[in-house]
Order: C-alpha cells, then sequence, then structure tokens
C-alpha cells in the first residue's frame, strides 16, 4: 500500500511540474511568433519571470523523491538515459542564462540572441520531456539485471533495440511540444494585454486543433505499443476518470469564456493526460519492451517499508512549505502584466 502511496506522491510532483514549469516552457516555444517587437518579447519574459525559477524546484524535488520512493528506477533509468539527460541538463541552462543575461546588454545583437536561445530551449526541452514519457510507456530493452542503454536512434522503430527516439516517442514529444506550446499561450493570453494578447489567444485557437488530432493520434499508439495499457482499463474501469479529465480539458480549452478558465481548463489536460500514463503502465515503473517480467515496478524497485514511512514523515512538511510558496506567489503576482512593469 506504501508503494502505491508513493507513485500517486510522486506522479502528484511530476503533474505539479508539468503544470507549472509548462506554461513558461510553452511561452518560450511562441514567443517569438506571437511577440513583434522587442518590448513584446520582454513583456512576455516578464509574464513568467516571478515563477519560472520556483516552478523549476518542482524538477528537483520530483527527482529527491524519486530517489528516495523508488531508487532503483532511479539507478537504473539515470544510467540508461545518460545521453538524454545530459542534453536536457544542458537546455534547462541555457535557458535559465537565456532569460537572465538577455537585459544585460541594450544591443542590436545581444538581445536577440537570448530571446533566440530561449526559444530555442524551451522548445527542445519540450520534445524531450515528451519523449522520455513515450520512452517510459513504451518500455526499454532492460536485462536481467535492471541495466540497459538506448543510443539517441538507431532505426526509428520502437522494436526489440529501440533509441530514446523513434516514431512512437517522436510522436509524444511532438505532441508535448502542441500541448505546453498550447499551456503557453493561453498563459500568455491571460497575463498579458493587447496585440501580444489577441495574437496569443489567436495561437491558441489554431494550435488546440493539432493538439486535438495528436491527442487522439498517441492515444491510439499508446494502446498499440503497450499492452499493460488496455489490460488495466479492462481490470479496472474506474481509471476511465483520468482521460475523462484530459478530454474535459481539451474541451474546456476550446469553450472557455475567459483567459484563465481556458488555462485552468488545460491544467486539467495535462493531469489527466499524465495520470493516464501513470495509471496504463501500473504497476510498471519502466516496463520491458524484451520481457515484461524484468520490467521495473513500483515493489521491486521501493526501499523497505520503514524508510518509505520515514520518507513520508519528511515529505509532508517539506511539500507543505512549496505549496505555500507556490501560493503566495501566484497570489502575489496574479493578473496582467502592465506595460509599465515590462
Amino acid at each position: 500500500m506504501l508503494e502505491i502511496l508513493w507513485l500517486c506522491l510522486v506522479a502528484f510532483m511530476i503533474a505539479g511540474y508539468v503544470i507549472l514549469d509548462g506554461f513558461d516552457l510553452g511561452a518560450g516555444a511562441i514567443h517569438l511568433f506571437v511577440a513583434r517587437t522587442a518590448e513584446e518579447r520582454k513583456l512576455l519574459i516578464r509574464s513568467i519571470g516571478p515563477f519560472w525559477d520556483g516552478n523549476e524546484v518542482w524538477l528537483l524535488a520530483g527527482g529527491g523523491t524519486l530517489f528516495f520512493a523508488f531508487p532503483g528506477l532511479y539507478a537504473s533509468s539515470f544510467s540508461g538515459f545518460y545521453l538524454p539527460l545530459m542534453i536536457v541538463l544542458w537546455l534547462l541552462i541555457l535557458r535559465a542564462v537565456s532569460i537572465e543575461f538577455r537585459n544585460h546588454v541594450n544591443s542590436a545583437v545581444w538581445i536577440p540572441v537570448w530571446d533566440a536561445g530561449f526559444a530555442v530551449s524551451s522548445l527542445l526541452l519540450a520534445v524531450f520531456f515528451g519523449a522520455a514519457l513515450g520512452n517510459v510507456i513504451r518500455g526499454v530493452p532492460l536485462s536481467a539485471s535492471g541495466d540497459f542503454f538506448l543510443p539517441l536512434w538507431t532505426n526509428l522503430m520502437p522494436g526489440r533495440e529501440p533509441g530514446v527516439l523513434d516514431w512512437y516517442t517522436a510522436l509524444t514529444g511532438v505532441a508535448a511540444l502542441a500541448a505546453l506550446a498550447e499551456h503557453g499561450a493561453l498563459w500568455a493570453a491571460y497575463k498579458t494585454g493587447g496585440g501580444l494578447e489577441a495574437r496569443s489567444r489567436a495561437a491558441a485557437r489554431s494550435l488546440w486543433w493539432l493538439l486535438l488530432l495528436l491527442t487522439l493520434a498517441i492515444t491510439a499508439a499508446s494502446f498499440w505499443i503497450q499492452p499493460q495499457i488496455l489490460r488495466n482499463f479492462q481490470n479496472y474501469p474506474w481509471g476511465i476518470i483520468f482521460p475523462a479529465i484530459a478530454l474535459v480539458g481539451l474541451a474546456g480549452m476550446r469553450g472557455a469564456r475567459n483567459e484563465l478558465r481556458g488555462f485552468l481548463a488545460s491544467c486539467a489536460y495535462l493531469a489527466g493526460m499524465l495520470t493516464s500514463a501513470a495509471f496504463g503502465i501500473f504497476p510498471y515503473v519502466l516496463p520491458s519492451n524484451l520481457d515484461p517480467a524484468q520490467g521495473l515496478t513500483i515493489y521491486n524497485t521501493a526501499p523497505g517499508r520503514n524508510g518509505l514511512r520515514i520518507g513520508l514523515a519528511w515529505w509532508i512538511p517539506g511539500m507543505a512549505l512549496a505549496l505555500l510558496y507556490s501560493a503566495t506567489v501566484y497570489r502575489k503576482f496574479s493578473g496582467k502584466i502592465g506595460a509599465a512593469s515590462a
């Protein structure tokens, strides 16, 4: 039972990270398209300014939680995914540096270079995070000892010797980019005004149709590529609540009467999709595409019960402080960002 509880907590933290850091990743991915002038780009960055570094704390906290809740998964995945993890690390560094350095020199060359760095790193991070989720759903070639290594790509086919990128993980990567770009566009429409708000809203309307098609595509592909998903929905029909949340969120993004409701609907969509993925591969946390018996589960990767109980005693006050901080920041900086504040 403790293992299931910790799976829920890890899923909560990953969903929290994707929802919170997802809007500023999405804003970065679209900001060269919706912001026409240097002042508008500055305004868009200001809309995420008080939040983006705090949002990334959820990534660190999620990694730490994964470490003591499922250390076997942490050890196996961080060694097997070494190359893409290094790429993600460098992209996170480039993105942070781009935000912080942008306004240090008022130059016609300096500012566009960092704007491009912010856009490219945000876009690629969305793709890599989506591809990572695709790898977890598809499974990796785990040995009997729980080891594996994946090259960046092989023949782009999800067979017995796949790469990090194949047609399925590329599809999930593109879908993640579309979802986070939609999320970021709705955030920009909520936080800004004038022409930037109008273009962000138009981008969100256009991206919605792409997101709808990609959602249908990755759903069908996931059921085909990972049989465990269908078994879980057949054995536990109540799990339909998770994709239902995603569908309600998807419909809400289209039918929302104001920007805030649209953004909250996007949050529901992301939460529903991520929890659907976690439910679909349960009890696996990293399936094997060679032999299901060699897959990593919440039971064979968790520490002893005593360690899980002690971890829970520390996790509760720690997350209470993190939630209090996030609530305070979002309340303090709620509403639209005016041009004067840029």
